[in-house]
């Protein structure tokens, strides 16, 4: 492995940077566009994360899943089983983890915020064009993962 030049090196940190700006951004941006549901990015993002697992997931799973600790997601989870969006459900290959499931309500909810995302994906499309965002989600995937990598690898990478 060659050592990395002070040039790539500053360039990885300025994208780790850019990570955490988009990563802010995304998270204001949901934020306003649900706050008026009575809801935030985060739980959003554990409402679409139930949506991608056809409707039903452990918390562990969705927290994988999403890169979070199992902590936050079951937050989420209690916020929006109080607030009827979704229900724990009994879990035949597991006692102690229940299944948490969309309810009818956040379905309902959902198509909602997606209607509300469609408007806010059409105006990043006017500035960015479909091969930036195909760029953009690939080289923030394979940074996601050698960041993974790393992690797991635990100690000094």
């Amino acid at each position: 492995m060659r050592d990395a030049s002070p040039i790539d090196q500053s360039r990885v940190r300025d994208l780790v940077v850019a990570v955490f700006r988009a990563n802010g951004a995304v998270i204001a941006n949901g934020d306003r566009l649900v706050a008026d549901l009575g809801l935030t990015a985060s739980l959003w993002q554990v409402l679409d994360a139930l949506e991608r697992a056809e409707g039903k997931s452990t918390v562990a799973a969705i927290a994988r899943m999403m890169g979070l600790t199992r902590q936050s997601v079951q937050r989420s989870v209690d916020r929006l089983t109080e607030s009827g969006l979704a229900a724990g459900t009994h879990n035949p290959a597991h006692k102690r983890a229940p299944l948490v499931a969309l309810t009818d309500q956040g379905k309902t909810a959902l198509a909602a915020i997606h209607t509300r995302e469609l408007t806010s994906i059409k105006h990043t499309l006017a500035r960015l064009t479909p091969a930036q965002v195909v760029q953009a989600t690939e080289a923030l995937t394979a940074f996601a993962c050698e960041l993974d990598r790393q992690v797991k690898a635990g100690g000094t990478p």
